[in-house]
This record gives C-alpha cells, structure tokens and sequence, in this order.
C-alpha cells in the first residue's frame, strides 16, 4: 500500500538540502545514557550494542546508516523517543562502526544480513516473550527490508519500520553523482576511506590502494573496496543482489516505510510502485523531508512520531 505521509516541513526549513543538513549538523546532541555489550560472533570477529536504559516494553533493534552509530543525531533522537514510549531500545553497530575496527579483513555493506540475522537470533533467545521489532534507516533500513524479503514469513520479527531506504543502489549511486549531492558523496567517502585507512594500519586488505585513491564516487569505492572485501565481482554485482527493491515482495510482516520524494540522496524513480510491495508494506511518501530529516518544527520529527506510533499499533501496547 502507498499512501501520502502527513508530515508538513518545518517553514524556516524549506527544500531538501535544508531538511537533510540541519538535523544532521545542529541538532542538539542530547542523548540518553547508552550501555555497550559486545557480541562475540561465530566467524571470530565481534558486533557491539548500545542499550537504551530497561524498559518493560517491546525490544525495538535499530539499524543505523552509512557511517553511522547510536550517536547519529537520527539514531540518538529515535532510540530517545522509542525509550520514551516504553520499547525497549537499542543499536546494532555494522561491523567497524562502534569506534573500533573489526578483527576480520571484512567491513559492512548495503545487504549485509548475516550480523541482522546473528543479532535478531540473540534477542529472541533473551526475549522469548515479548514482542521483538526493528528499524532501519538509509543503508540500514535498506540491509532490513532485503532480511525480511529474504527470511518472508519465517522472520522472527512483530513488526519493523525503514526511514529514507536506498531501494536501488545503482539508481542511489548515481543520483550522488549530480549537483549538491556531490557535497554528501565527498563528505562520506572521505569519512569510508578514514576508516578503511584505519583498518589497514592492522591488517592487510585485499583491495588496490592505488584504486581507493582514484575512487570520487560511490560506484568507484564500491568496485575498489566493498565488492572485493565481500565476496562480489564487482560494482555492478553488488548493487544487483544487494538492493532490497525486487525483495519487497516477499515481506510478510508488518513494515512501515517512510520516504520523501525530495531525498537528494537518490532519485523519485528508486521508489517502488505499489505492484512491488507485499500487502503487507505500507509505504508513507510525502514531497518534502529530504534525506532522515523531516523536521516538523523545533524539536520535533516526523518519523519520531510515526515510528514509535506504528511499533505501538503492531505491537499492542
């Protein structure tokens, strides 16, 4: 189903780019006092959680973006109002996003499931009774919607909820690559190649340096480091298997998706119809709210209102 969403921007952040930057740079960095475990995984590397503090209610797993962690200004604004609303919150960092590199010579990627799927496991053997949730945002929201298309009816999930999703990874990257998008292509390829360079001051990586320097676009990055690092041929082959667009169909739970048309980090042509979403998706676009923005007024946003609303209905607290 494909509905139009109601948020209404904030009128002294008109546009797309004012939507996506504002929050994301001059947020008030407010954050709710976080508790760290670390998760030993099967292939000997390591995943790290933060805990929002116990709660009663539904455990609600957030899956953070490209670069990202729980203090996002997006992460850390959406565990403090899950918290508030009674779920039991908390972020799974993608391998080498906790501060620390990861010990394998491996990173994350945009249909990274196999962690979501150790993750998930872990919480419903800790939680057997109550109801277990999760939401993505941007790659995250983007590596959850290709788990549940892949997993259907069998995923161990109540309900689940993406922000601002990547549908066709092709079609994201090369929307980076015109106007102002160049700006945030620049700005998080440079923040992926500090931590690449990090991770290769501990061990070897079977990448080409010499490529990773010439690398100015995503598509270029994606060849030169994430393709080889996980196991695809190249650019073309990653974005193919690892786009969650042709996987909708096979959602069969309960998912809340929220998109904005203006979202400068892809196209309006990424979204899906409404021929390729299960019955079981509600897809929420408005016109306005550019990339995880989606700022109503001060202090306030819209997906802070929708998600914690739709994990209440789903959830039956």
């Amino acid at each position: 189903m494909i509905v139009e969403g109601d948020f209404r921007p904030a009128p002294w952040l008109p546009g797309a780019h004012l939507q996506t930057v504002v929050p994301a740079l001059l947020r008030p960095r407010v954050q709710l006092p976080l508790r760290r475990e670390r998760l030993e995984l099967p292939d000997g590397d390591f995943l790290d959680l933060d805990w929002a503090p116990a709660a009663a209610g539904p455990v609600i797993l957030l899956l953070h973006g490209l670069e990202g962690s729980s203090r996002s200004p997006y992460a850390a604004g959406l565990m403090r109002c899950l918290h508030a609303a009674g779920f039991q919150a908390l972020t799974m960092h993608f391998r080498g996003c906790s501060g620390e590199p990861n010990r394998l010579p491996r990173s994350y990627f945009a249909g990274d499931t196999g962690d979501l799927e150790h993750v998930v496991g872990v919480l419903r053997g800790r939680f057997p009774e109550r109801p277990l949730g999760a939401v993505g945002i941007s790659l995250g929201g983007n590596a959850l919607l290709q788990w549940l298309g892949e997993r259907g009816a069998a995923a161990p999930l109540t309900a689940a909820a993406a922000l601002s999703v990547p549908f066709d990874l092709d079609g994201a990257a090369r929307r980076m690559e015109r106007g102002a998008s160049r700006l945030y292509q620049r700005h998080l390829l440079t923040r992926l190649k500090r931590a690449l360079a990090r991770k290769a001051g501990h061990m070897d990586l079977p990448v080409d340096a010499a490529a990773v320097r010439r690398a100015h676009t995503f598509r270029a990055f994606d060849d030169a480091v994430t393709a080889p690092l996980h196991g695809f041929a190249g650019v073309d082959d990653y974005y193919t298997r690892c786009s969650c667009r042709p996987r909708l169909q096979g959602i069969r739970i309960p998912t809340l998706i929220l998109h904005a048309r203006n979202d400068p980090f892809m196209s309006p042509q990424v979204i899906p119809t409404a021929g390729e979403l299960s019955q079981d998706i509600r897809l929420e676009i408005t016109d306005a709210g550019g990339h995880a923005g989606f700022v109503e007024g001060w202090g306030r946003y819209w997906h802070e209102r929708r998600i914690p609303a739709w994990f209440d209905a789903m959830t039956g607290m």
